[in-house]
């Protein structure tokens, strides 16, 4: 693979500037977590070195989609658990939703 566990651990920490995780009160450290899924993707990426480019990048789409989708649920459920209110970008997708714009098979 053409980025290390350390690269990677490095990068997401530039993209946490931007929109930075709440750790919470979790029993490990961020740093551990961190490196734990950096490690994880890294052993995904070469696990797929025998994968075309155009496989590769929609297996990386599949992941990214999938974790995306597992974020907004937990986050519902989080506000919904503490009885607050959506944030606007959660807000914004269910009302397309609800609109009937969740794109579809043809998007």
């Amino acid at each position: 693979m053409s980025i290390t566990r350390a690269e990677l651990e490095t990068l997401m920490l530039e993209v946490e500037q931007e929109d930075p995780i709440d750790f919470a009160d979790l029993p490990f450290e961020e740093e551990d977590l961190r490196s734990l899924v950096a490690s994880h993707l890294c052993e995904m990426a070469d696990a797929m070195d025998s994968f075309s480019e155009e496989d590769r990048r929609l297996t990386l789409m599949a992941v990214a989609a999938k974790l995306v989708l597992e974020n907004l649920v937990l986050h519902i459920q989080l506000l919904r658990t503490h009885g607050l209110p959506l944030s606007g970008s959660a807000d914004a997708l269910l009302s397309r939703l609800r609109r009937g714009e969740s794109g579809g098979a043809d998007d």
